[in-house]
This record gives C-alpha cells, sequence and structure tokens, in this order.
C-alpha cells in the first residue's frame, strides 16, 4: 500500500511512525506533504526513505491512501488549493475533528471517504480511534483501516457517524481533561508542602494504580470509590466537596461544550 499523508503535524506523524515500525508500509512507499518548506529538513532526519513535499509541489499523488491530518479549520483552504485530482480508486481518510463525510466528499469531489477520531496516545501506540465510512467503501477496504488504525492503539466502528462528535468530545479531548485534573491535583499536593517532584510522583503512580484496578477488577466504579471512601474518613471530606460544587456537573458540561463545538467546526 502507498500512503501520502495530507498535513504531517503531529498526529500525521504518529501515525507514519506507527505505519512503518508494524511493517504496514515500506518507508519508499509513504509520501509526507506539509505546508512550511522549513519543516522538510528536520522531517527528512526522521523520514530518510520517505517522499516529503510541500503541499504547492505536489501536481499528481500516486497514493491508495489519502490520510488528511491537517487542521479543521485549515481544511477549506487546502481543498481549494490542492493541485491534484483524486483517482478513482484512492481512499480518503480524515483524521480532522468535527468536519463529516459529506463535507469532504464535496469539497474533494470524491466518494470513497472513511473518517476516524484518534487521540494523542496514537504518539505511543497506546491510542483509541473510532472512526466510521461513507457508503461505497468495501469491507476488504474498512479492515486495511482498520489494520492501519489498530497499530496507533485501538479502533472502534462506529455505524452512526453523528456519534463521532461524541467521540471528539470523550476520548479525543479526553487526555485533556486528565492532564487537568493531575495538575491540580500535583498543586494542591504542593500547596500542602510536598516538592513538586515528589507531589508528582505520587499522583502519576496513583493515576497508573488506579487505572490498572479500574482495568482487573469485576467491581463498578461506585464500589470501588466506596472501598477508598470510608465513613467520616478522608476520601469522604474531598468528595463532599467535589459534590457541593457539582464537580461531575461541570466536568460533564465541559464534555458537552466539546461536543458542540466539535459540529460548529463543519459549519
Amino acid at each position: 500500500m502507498k500512503i501520502a499523508i495530507l498535513g504531517a503535524g503531529n498526529m500525521g506523524l504518529s501515525f507514519s511512525k506507527s505505519f512503518l515500525k508494524y511493517e504496514l508500509i515500506k518507508p519508499e512507499n509513504l509520501h509526507l506533504i506539509i505546508r512550511s518548506e522549513s519543516k522538510i529538513p528536520k522531517i527528512a532526519e526522521e523520514f530518510p526513505k520517505s517522499k516529503i513535499s510541500t503541499f504547492e509541489e505536489v501536481r499528481e499523488l500516486d497514493a491508495d491512501l489519502i490520510i488528511i491530518a491537517v487542521k479543521p479549520q485549515d481544511f477549506q483552504t487546502v481543498a481549494q488549493n490542492i493541485h491534484f485530482k483524486l483517482k478513482e480508486n484512492q481512499m480518503v481518510l480524515s483524521i480532522m475533528a468535527g468536519i463529516n463525510i459529506e463535507k469532504i466528499q464535496k469539497s474533494l469531489h470524491h466518494p470513497l471517504v472513511v473518517r476516524a477520531m484518534p487521540n494523542s496516545p496514537t504518539l505511543l501506540g497506546m491510542g483509541i480511534t473510532g472512526y466510521t465510512a461513507a457508503d461505497g467503501i468495501s469491507f476488504s477496504q474498512l479492515i486495511n483501516i482498520e489494520r492501519l488504525l489498530n497499530s496507533t492503539g485501538r479502533s472502534v466502528y462506529l455505524e452512526n457517524e453523528e456519534l463521532l462528535d461524541g467521540v471528539t468530545a470523550l476520548s479525543g479531548s479526553g487526555p485533556a481533561y486528565f492532564y487537568y485534573i493531575i495538575d491540580a491535583m500535583i498543586k494542591a499536593g504542593m500547596e500542602m508542602g510536598i516538592e513538586e517532584n515528589l507531589s508528582k510522583l505520587f499522583v502519576k503512580q496513583t493515576m497508573l494504580g488506579a487505572y490498572h484496578l479500574i482495568n482487573n477488577s469485576d467491581k463498578s466504579l461506585e464500589e470501588l470509590i466506596k472501598d477508598v471512601a470510608s465513613k467520616g474518613g478522608t476520601t469522604e471530606a474531598a468528595l463532599k466537596t467535589f459534590e457541593e460544587n457539582s464537580f461531575k456537573d461541570i466536568l460533564k458540561l465541559g464534555i458537552l461544550n466539546a461536543e458542540k463545538r466539535a459540529k460548529e467546526l463543519n459549519n
């Protein structure tokens, strides 16, 4: 398979590294297309055998799959200024937030579009990606796409494209929510007199341990919380404060607003 990536930013490059790491494509069959010529030398160091071009240079694109990894705000400009015409059998995989399949099809004048929403842990091969496809994409083509997506972590096929905006808000943006909470916990530790690096260690290891407990326990989240929160104890005092300040409601509202923004991006 030959793959071209339009917009070789963090996500585009992390996908490229995963494909090469698992030998899903050969380096010489990877074409990275970027907007800024100044970035070519640095990318060429990481991908010495792959082809690297600017958008302006590409007049014909020899690829089986074209991955669109530009910012959603830039998509319309990119679509209007590409100098190549898509061939009938080429597939398009979009990893842009918010931009739906119909809009991509109309902008590119091309029917074969798969839309996916990965998240930043794909950088470590530990991401999760929700994806869906336009009518006309065959089962074998979808299997090939899934193999590529699974090289970056896990993938889930969704029949209903509208759910992808929810996936964007939940897992696409989700890592930032955890970082935000972890940052607050670390700062609380520092306020209690614990040195910053030590506070980070306690919080990060606690997060890691909690993740493994969730993954390896048959108990519900409510039961796991009760296991820690003994009556009249320290955990109960913290949880009571969270409830009094509607922390759970605020978090849910933020996620719902992220979904709303994903829908707005399509317009």
